[in-house]
């Protein structure tokens, strides 16, 4: 007798799209479906030189700049049961991530479950009696134009969060003459030679985006709201001041009271968190930065056979995704019960009122940051499987650290993991 397989789809061959589909080949009674509109596999970590639409038409997705060098060492970076190959280097070129993407689908034998070239224009619930429902995706293929639609069991949104810019509201910057854009569409410096620059946001981008500018431009004016000065030594032609609060013809006002000429302005403010493919049947809002209703910032409590995987940020991604998905997967082979779905949003209600008692702004929900660590280790103890070494967050601390006060330099240092608790400096 023929075993009837369950097909998950899954969103997006990113790296968290790969990681899905490679969970699921593993259980060996489920088969993904991966849709991904681009030729290549690689999500965010495929460069393009361009910026605003594609050929389809469509929006560019990657935000990914020409020189960029990962924040993160390599030895951190990976899946937990796949490592980077050794090299004299921890901060690697976007291209070599995107390689180790490429080998990752290879080895696991992915690519003949990707249906590349792929837009996925709707997914809607069917519901089938009792238990969560399957899953109805429209999806056009951007070569033919054909349009077909695949029921699945269970679906995974693997569609990324950095590829809608978030532009801030700022008073009269109608009134501003000088260039706008977004890091989202920033590619490399050339064009911004002598020029002063506001950069607005000093979160990873901003500084990289800031010290990359500072080579070519007559003054960085780095501007932001962060609780402190950023304490790094920064390039002599970087300034901070407080964050914009409104624009001249010519320049900006700030939030110190000062004010400045510039010719640019470049926000580093950002993403917003949007699934233009998801019907209102899918009950899924996002308000507040907040997706909602999901169960530990991943499965969709109205209907809990959909997962968002990769929505926390200020995290090691790749380990990250790798637990998000097993422990869903563990959810949809019925071997983990989830709660109910009271309980399940509770669970959510009381983590969003414990930052807030914090006095942390509730958008600020899915930034993990330390809270990481357990947030992994939960899922991991829930789905029965083994956490992450400890060396992780020892190294990832270690360079956050780093980060901070040599800001300029850190990446021209290298690691080596030595057992499961340790590492070395090695340069």
């Amino acid at each position: 007798m023929t075993k009837i397989m369950k097909v998950v789809g899954v969103i997006g061959g990113g790296a968290a799209g790969l990681c899905a589909a490679r969970h699921i080949l593993a259980t060996g009674d489920m088969l993904p479906v991966v849709w991904e509109k681009a030729t290549k596999v690689g999500g965010t970590w495929v460069y393009s030189p361009q910026s605003g639409t594609d050929e389809h038409g469509l929006p560019i997705h990657s935000s990914m700049y020409k020189n960029l060098k990962t924040n993160l060492p390599k030895e951190v970076m990976a899946f937990p049961d796949y490592p980077f190959q050794s090299s004299d280097t921890s901060f690697i070129h976007h291209t070599e991530v995107l390689k180790y993407l490429e080998s990752y689908a290879e080895h696991h034998k992915l690519y003949p479950y990707i249906k590349f070239g792929h837009y996925v224009e709707e997914v809607k619930p069917v519901m089938k009696g009792e238990g969560p429902p399957a899953w109805d995706v429209r999806v056009r293929c951007l070569e033919s134009e054909e349009i077909t639609t695949t029921t699945v069991d269970a679906i995974f949104v693997c569609n990324g969060h950095y590829s809608v810019p978030r532009l801030p509201q700022i008073e009269d910057i109608e009134k501003f003459k000088g260039r706008q854009s977004h890091s989202h569409d920033y590619r490399e410096p050339s064009s911004y030679k002598g020029a002063t620059v506001v950069i607005l946001g000093a979160a990873a981008s901003g500084l990289d985006i800031a010290i990359e500018l500072s080579t070519v431009a007559k003054e960085v004016i780095l501007s932001h709201n962060l609780p402190t000065p950023v304490p790094s030594e920064l390039p002599p032609n970087v300034r901070q001041v407080r964050g914009v609060v409104s624009a001249l013809e010519n320049g900006f006002v700030f939030g110190d009271g000062s004010s400045a000429e510039a010719d640019v302005i470049v926000y580093c403010t950002g993403y917003t968190f949007s699934f233009p493919f998801l019907s209102k049947e899918c009950g899924i809002t996002v308000e507040d930065n907040i997706v909602k209703p999901l169960y530990k910032h991943l499965i969709n409590t109205k209907y809990t056979s959909m997962a968002f995987i990769g929505i926390p940020f200020l995290v090691c991604p790749f380990p990250l995704f790798d637990f998000q998905v097993q422990f869903f997967l563990k959810t949809v082979t019925q071997t983990v019960t989830l709660p109910s779905k009271m309980e399940m949003d509770e669970d959510t209600d009381k983590a969003i009122r414990d930052l807030c008692s914090k006095g942390l702004p509730i958008r600020y929900f899915p930034k993990l940051g330390s809270l990481q660590w357990q947030y992994n280790e939960d899922l991991a103890r829930m789905a029965g499987i083994p956490g992450l070494q400890s060396v992780v967050p020892k190294l990832y601390n270690a360079v956050s650290d780093l980060r901070k006060m040599q800001l300029m330099f850190y990446k021209e240092y290298c690691f080596c993991i030595t057992g499961p608790d340790t590492f070395e400096q090695i340069k």
